[in-house]
């Protein structure tokens, strides 16, 4: 016996479905929560909102139900020969034989039903017991060259797609012909039919986002009635949305390819009507090689066509970084438009994080990262990181629920963890706040080694999928640039860590569990030359040197997943954005060209002030957060003292062993030109903190005198960066900015631009100007190359 399991589409829908499945697979069902922002269980079940008549709730209910049913199937009975899916189900057989994860096929189809569920100005109509080459020639006779055959199910069985008022003509000609009976379906719109052609543009730009991979199984395409080619996945599922499903061609097929049995998986029972009917009346086969079965024409133009999506461009490869997998060399003669900024980067990135582009916007310090430009990236498919670092935990989750309100439960964003070495409590608490909203990314800084609460935020909820496989539900991304520290991200927790972590109740056995299977980190950034904490590293030796961490990594531990590697520091001009790319970066992550944007969080002085600089305008200073390590900063050194007032206090703190042994003209100099106040007043302030907020600390700087003149001179940092926020007038010489050169090469870009005025800098049209800068380079390089090779490449 040979099966084909076929899962069912649009219609099969029904309140109850899923009953049997739901509890068999928890761990899966809240991922689907997750991502669609609602209990699709309780939709199914009991027809809850959003419910089960709009597509955009129906396609994800859809899939979720028949990808547990074949699951579970799967779990009791050995592999088909064959798979299919009608319409919507094909996702299903794409998921059963391998092509994506389930997370992944949750998302395309909640995007494919929010597209589809824009379109109307139409509708379907099913016509029965019709002979469709007759249907086709009555149609034609009688002028109706605006409707579409959208579905061909069966030999008499076919359904119709076009404006509302041709169906009703077509339905009218049908029962005067006496050709058959004529049902119309409740549906929103044409779809599977030319006027879904800008559902299916959109649709293909989305897909770029997504990995796919070849089927395991052989699945028979809607849109060709034969099995997907290889590399075929991607370009087959865009064109299905507008493209005529060839149901009764497919069953067909497989009948002549001797499979016996069809097991419908999912609700309903029509596609297994539709097999019998195959059986008894299958369609004519083509010769062996020929190409897809009995293709309908090409319907005619409809009087005001829809946009038709342009052809999809083949994305080319750029040379081929450290740790990369060969690729082939491009055809000699490159189009023009074959690099696009949604091809950069790694399409799995863009698939987990839910971007059209490999592209981040890092978080800055004290909220500049603000809730404003987290939401403005959101809604332009790009990411940013909520700048916490700094802020009250009481401000960053108002931040938090903020962001939330304004971009609904599937808005993407994340939020810096920063480091906190003397301060581990600090960290504890950012974290049981992040996992109290359930922020799934966050962008770990600053760190020296792998602390609990980087762990704990990571592993909470990590589990084993269905299949063994451990799974981690949040995602960290931890900023570095020393090969320790990259390696202690790279690496699984300690195991006294997460020793530490389930005696304390923090994570359960079963997390820590799967945590000892994964990296600390699912994606590491190399920060080189930045803005803020950094190290000065040069991209060109740190990128290979990661890269080959990485590899070292996961042929050590042997993860179930590629760990990426990004690049920040230095991004701030398109020439850059592709150096990184074509160093091996998987993604890009910027700052400091954010920080002079409409929607950063600082003070409109310190904009103006960042509109002016240049490449060379920035210096080093000692970091006010890690002052005792020797920690340092890049800050803007155009227009203010800061940087050389800063290094002179990490000299006078070399030097001294207390606040008590500098000397009278040093500490007046301190006092009167850096401060502006006394020791003894700063200590006042400062002693009064520390007893509300670290009485360990506090005792500690009592007791010893270099610890207390650490803090007096921590006043200054805290001090310079409040004062650069607010805008403070007369104080522009002791601002503290963070910033890196990567600002000034933008300024230089935008010389003479619209964007060279700070207030039409928006962050998505800086993204978007990096992004497609890099794209255009790329593009033309390899052009260039392949002109330059004829006839040595094939």
């Amino acid at each position: 016996m040979t099966e084909v399991w076929a899962f069912p589409g649009q219609g099969a829908q029904r309140v109850g479905m899923g009953a049997e499945v739901f509890d068999r697979f928890p761990d899966l069902v809240r991922e689907a929560d997750g991502i669609l922002g609602y209990p699709v269980r309780e939709v199914c079940l009991r027809g809850a909102g959003p419910g089960l008549t709009d597509t955009r709730s129906v396609q994800p209910a859809l899939f979720v139900v028949n990808a547990l049913s074949g699951l579970a199937r799967l779990a009791e009975a050995p592999a088909p020969a064959y798979l299919a899916g009608h319409s919507l189900g094909e996702y299903n057989a794409l998921f059963a034989a391998g092509c994506f994860d389930f997370a992944t096929g949750v998302r395309l189809v909640k995007r494919r039903g929010e597209l589809m569920g824009r379109a109307d100005g139409g509708g379907m109509l099913a016509v029965l017991g019709a002979d469709p080459d007759r249907l086709i020639g009555l149609l034609a006779d009688s002028g109706l060259d605006d409707i579409d055959l959208a579905n061909r199910n069966s030999a008499v069985q076919v359904v119709l797609a076009g404006p509302q008022e041709s169906l009703r003509a077509a339905a009218r000609a049908v029962a005067a012909a006496g050709l058959g009976r004529c049902v119309p379906l409740k549906v929103s719109a044409p779809f599977h039919s030319r006027y879904m052609a800008g559902a299916a543009a959109e649709f293909e730009r989305f897909l770029a986002t997504a990995e796919l991979r070849d089927p395991r199984i052989p699945v028979i395409a809607n849109a060709t009635a034969r099995p997907y080619p290889a590399g075929g996945v991607r370009k087959l599922l865009a064109r299905q949305v507008a493209a005529p499903v060839r149901w009764w061609e497919s069953m067909s097929l497989l009948l002549g390819r001797g499979v016996t049995e069809l097991v419908e998986i999912g609700p309903g029972r029509v596609l297994t009507d539709l097999w019998k009917a195959a059986r008894e009346r299958p369609a004519p086969l083509p010769p062996a090689g020929a190409g897809p079965v009995a293709p309908a024409p090409e319907p005619p133009a409809p009087e005001r066509p829809a946009p038709a999506p342009a052809p999809a461009p083949v994305p080319v490869p750029v040379p081929v970084p450290v740790g990369a997998s060969p690729v082939a060399a491009p055809p000699p003669a490159v189009q023009a438009g074959a690099v696009r900024p949604e091809h950069l980067g790694s399409a799995e990135f863009r698939a987990d994080y839910g971007l059209r582009h490999a592209y981040l916007a890092g978080a800055m310090y004290r909220g500049i990262a603000s809730a404003d430009l987290v939401v403005r990236m959101a809604r332009a498919g790009l990411m940013g990181f909520l700048g916490s670092g700094g802020l009250p935990l009481a401000e960053t989750g108002a931040a938090i629920r903020g962001i939330r309100d304004r971009l609904g439960p599937d808005g993407r964003f994340g939020v810096n963890l920063l480091a906190s070495p003397d301060d581990p409590a600090a960290e504890r608490a950012l974290v049981e706040l992040l996992l109290a909203h359930d922020v799934r990314y966050a962008e770990a800084a600053a760190f020296t080694a792998v602390t609990p609460a980087v762990v704990r935020f990571r592993f909470a909820g990590a589990h084993r999928a269905a299949d063994g496989t451990p799974t981690a539900v949040r995602h960290v991304l931890a900023k570095v640039s020393r090969p320790e520290v990259a390696t202690a991200f790279l690496s699984p927790p300690p195991a006294p860590i997460l020793g530490r972590l389930v005696a304390e109740g923090a994570l359960t056995p079963a997390e820590a569990e799967a945590a000892a299977l994964l990296p600390v980190a699912g994606d590491i950034c190399v920060e080189a030359d930045s803005g803020g904490h950094t190290d000065a590293g040069s991209p060109y030796a740190l990128m290979p040197a990661m890269l080959r961490l990485r590899d070292d990594a996961a042929a050590r531990h042997r993860y179930p997943r590629r760990i990426r590697v990004g690049a920040a520091g230095g991004l701030g001009a398109p020439e850059s954005v592709a150096a990184a790319f074509v160093l091996g970066a998987d993604f890009v992550l910027t700052g400091s060209v954010n920080q002079c944007s409409v929607e950063a969080g600082t003070s409109d002085a310190v904009k103006d002030l960042l509109a002016t600089v240049d490449v060379q305008d920035t210096a080093y200073a000692p970091a006010g957060d890690m002052f005792e390590f020797g920690a340092r900063v890049q800050v803007v050194r155009k227009g203010t003292l800061f940087p050389a007032r800063a290094n002179k206090l990490f000299q006078v703190y070399r030097r001294f062993d207390g606040l008590d042994d500098i000397d009278a003209q040093t500490r007046r100099t301190l006092e009167e030109r850096y401060f502006r106040r006394t020791f003894d007043d700063i200590w006042a302030e400062t002693r009064e903190h520390l007893a509300g907020t670290r009485p360990a600390e506090l005792a500690r700087a009592e007791q010893h005198p270099k610890v207390r003149m650490a803090r007096v001179f921590r006043w200054y940092f805290a001090h310079s960066t409040r004062i650069a926020l607010d805008g403070t007038p007369g104080e522009q010489v002791n601002y503290q900015i963070h910033c890196g050169p990567a600002l000034g090469a933008f300024n230089r870009l935008v010389a003479g631009t619209p964007l060279e005025a700070w207030r039409a800098r928006h962050v998505d049209a800086v993204a978007e100007l990096l992004m497609t800068g890099a794209a255009e380079l790329l593009d033309g390089s390899l052009r260039t190359w392949s002109a330059a090779t004829p006839g040595d490449v094939t």
